[in-house]
């Protein structure tokens, strides 16, 4: 039971989730990860540093099933790994093995709708109104997003606008990637940076409210492993903090502000003097999600992981309603985060094998 077991296999059916119930309860999954925590650690600073996982996938460790403590031992069983060159070479690696099995690779269009026809996805209309048809449609959009926006109403019996809106969704992220002049020899590849308050800034977060000055902060120095990623004697960041999404704020707002208090903190904790030294800097907020990803609500992480938002309760990867629609990504199973989404895919080859089975078109199925 666990992660290796269950984040490749597809959760479409009900009777397969009923199979881990028993197990689910042995583990304490009606708990949450705070509740968890708090039974084996005493010390709130200990709590906190064991609790706050739930947030790399767009979870609050308040509300989010203890399940997703299993982000401990997946990293003490296998390490944190880093690709050198960063996520980009992860992504340049997978597009060069789709070159590689003659996959038509169309870059910078914009699908508008899935085509659906007596109950099949019958291909995609892009912007331009170029149709491309299609035996099978595989999207990697956000899905609730993709029911409500790609998928005519008239089409839609499980995912309908009324229940995508009734969805918990998981918080915005302000992501400020930056490069020094300088080297901060002494910063690690990974540094988390706790603020004053913890349940209060989550419950602001997760629950409604602004955005506030009390900042918890997630600093990234991929320099630390791969020099190569700045000039020499120069360092390349990113730091994250979670804040709502764009149901509760207007980041037109506070993005100003944001910015200048997470340089504020990283200036008094860890990268002493950083305004003098930043020779490039941009930022990436919960409205660029909603643009540029597609993301609703601008969510980091699509819907949240709460346990009705798991496994069976989660957007299926095969789509409920039209047999020959899939899912992959972070909003459907397992969930967010790299290991999460590429999961997923593998959940997706299982089913196409599954389904071309059943068909003499073996040519859109993997060997």
């Amino acid at each position: 039971m666990g992660f290796g077991q269950l984040a490749h296999v597809p959760f479409n059916k009900f009777w397969f989730m009923l199979k881990q119930v028993p197990d689910l309860i042995r583990l304490g999954c009606y708990r949450t990860v705070w509740q968890f925590t708090k039974r084996y650690l005493k010390d709130e600073r200990l709590r906190r540093a064991f609790s706050i996982q739930p947030l790399l996938v767009g979870g609050n460790p308040f509300s989010t099933t203890s399940i997703y403590s299993l982000i401990h031992y997946l990293e003490r069983s296998w390490g944190v790994h880093f690709p050198r060159g960063g996520t980009g070479a992860l992504v340049q690696a997978l597009g060069k093995l789709m070159t590689e099995q003659g996959i038509d690779i169309r870059l910078g269009q914009t699908v508008a709708q899935i085509q659906i026809e007596d109950g099949r996805a019958t291909g995609v209309i892009l912007e331009d109104g170029t149709l491309i048809g299609a035996d099978r449609v595989i999207c990697n959009g956000d899905p609730a997003y993709t029911y409500k926006n790609l998928i005519d109403s008239t089409h839609r019996k499980t995912w309908t606008d009324k229940r995508i809106d009734r969805l918990k969704y998981s918080m915005g992220l302000y992501v400020l990637y930056f490069g020094t002049d300088r080297k901060y020899e002494d910063v690690e590849h990974h540094t988390i940076i706790f603020g004053d308050t913890y349940q209060e800034l989550l419950q602001r977060i997760f629950d409604g409210g602004e955005v506030g000055d009390d900042l918890s902060l997630y600093l990234h120095r991929p320099t630390a492993t791969d020099p190569a990623l700045a000039p020499d004697g120069k360092d390349a960041f990113y730091v994250l903090a979670p804040v709502p999404n764009l149901q509760r704020d207007d980041w037109a707002d506070v993005k100003h502000q944001v910015k200048e208090r997470v340089l504020d903190i990283l200036e008094s904790k860890v990268l002493p003097d950083v305004r003098d030294h930043l020779e490039v800097c941009f930022d990436f907020d919960p409205t660029d999600f909603a643009q540029q990803y597609q993301s609703q609500w601008g969510a980091g992480f699509s819907i949240a992981p709460i346990f009705t938002q798991s496994a069976f309760f989660r957007f299926h990867n095969r789509a409920e309603d039209f047999d020959n629609l899939y899912f992959v990504g972070a909003g459907t199973h397992p969930g967010a985060g790299v290991p999460g989404v590429l999961s997923s895919a593998k959940v997706i080859e299982h089913l196409l094998l599954e389904d071309c089975a059943d068909t003499t078109q073996a040519l859109p199925c993997p060997n």
